[in-house]
């Protein structure tokens, strides 16, 4: 090989395997691999097809890209049976004088390509990850490709193919370091942050039931105006959590167990009462769809706040039942019921929650036999 274009085959895939590295998207270098195929080759024009799953091939990237008389080829796909085709699956790169004369290439020549005559293509990736084949063209009638120009486009076919493999491995292991920085940010969030704000607004709700009629009506409103904002607060970390998991939200490992989500509330809410409540699991809750097992951790949380906040009670009983059909979760108390002049946002919530999932809640309070609160929907 010339000493010179061996030079400029070693300057165009140092120049390539660093663009590759250090783009975001590796995809977006496959103009410049074309641009220096074509370039080293002295071709009129190079294309560079991807595989499908189908054996198809899919023109990513061209040089030109507008080639003059012959349309942008960018988009169209060539047969499985196509010569580029049988490249990309082989690994052999192949050369012929004419595209329209030759027998392995004449019949699948699409028509943007037919003003072109001598032809090379080289297989582009690596034996183990073949990402499809790398093209170049000359005009009818213009020189065939030599064996060295052939040489040189699979040599550099195969190292910017390579190139681009160590960079989509390289990205892939990168996004794997956010979305697990990004679940362990969430997991904190929700797991003390969120628990640690529920039980400061449980307790300010407590002190005020048991400073009832000694506030001021001034002070009172500023009580209940800071539960009210620890509510709200609440609500946006949630939200701020269920956006830092939305990359992959229905992968188990991205979502807190159901289970241990229950044992929390309730451990919450037994130090809120002085006293644990009383937890009973049935059936496997591993695979509750995630979006039933959120509304299911909020459901239980509001009907555990409401017997922190008014019951007065001293037994309570959480029990959660998976069946084949529905997931139902029940909060037992035996304290003074729900009072008439306590607002029934929190009961709304459980209702709306519950219909949002295709289910039902139910109430049933009194001031003999406390209250029992069923929630139950549908899998």
């Amino acid at each position: 090989m010339d000493p010179a274009l061996a030079r400029r085959m070693l300057a165009s895939s140092t120049e390539i395997t660093k663009a590759a590295l250090s783009a975001e998207d590796p995809d977006a270098v496959l103009p410049m691999v074309v641009r220096r195929a074509a370039d080293l080759a002295e071709a009129d024009l190079g294309l560079i097809m991807v595989s499908a799953e189908d054996g198809r091939l899919t023109v990513e990237a061209a040089y030109p890209a507008e080639p003059e008389a012959s349309g942008d080829p960018v988009g169209a796909v060539l047969s499985a049976r196509s010569a580029a085709a049988r490249v990309a699956r082989s690994g052999v790169p192949v050369v012929v004088d004419d595209l329209i004369d030759d027998p392995l290439t004449a019949p699948y020549v699409p028509s943007a390509l037919r003003v072109y005559g001598p032809f090379a293509v080289a297989p582009f990736g690596t034996r183990e990850r073949r990402l499809g084949a790398l093209a170049v063209y000359r005009r009818r009638g213009a020189p065939t490709f030599t064996r060295v120009a052939v040489d040189v486009l699979t040599g550099f076919a195969a190292q910017a193919g390579l190139a681009l493999v160590l960079a989509e491995g390289s990205t892939a292991r990168e996004r794997i370091a956010v979305y697990q920085e990004r679940e362990r940010i969430a997991r904190d969030l929700h797991d003390v942050i969120v628990q640690r704000l529920y039980a400061a607004g449980m307790q300010l709700e407590v002190l005020d039931r048991r400073l009832a009629g000694r506030l001021t009506e001034e002070d009172s409103a500023r009580l209940t105006d800071t539960v009210d904002q620890l509510d709200q607060t609440i609500a946006e970390v949630r939200a701020t959590v269920r956006t830092l998991r939305s990359a992959d939200p229905e992968t188990p490992a991205h979502v807190p167990d159901l289970a241990d989500s229950i044992r929390s509330e309730v451990q919450i809410a037994g130090e809120l009462l002085g006293r644990p409540p009383k937890l009973e699991i049935g059936g496997e809750l591993g695979d509750v769809p995630v979006a039933l097992a959120d509304h299911a951790r909020a459901a239980l949380r509001e009907a555990l706040s409401n017997v922190v906040r008014h019951s007065g009670a001293r037994t309570v009983l959480v029990r959660v039942r998976r069946s084949a059909e529905s997931l139902r979760l029940q909060v037992v108390d035996d304290g003074c019921g729900i009072p008439r002049d306590v607002s029934k946002r929190g009961l709304r919530h459980l209702e709306e929650r519950a219909a949002a999932a295709g289910g039902r809640c139910t109430t049933h309070s009194s001031p003999r036999s406390g209250t029992t609160i069923t929630w139950e929907v549908p899998l």
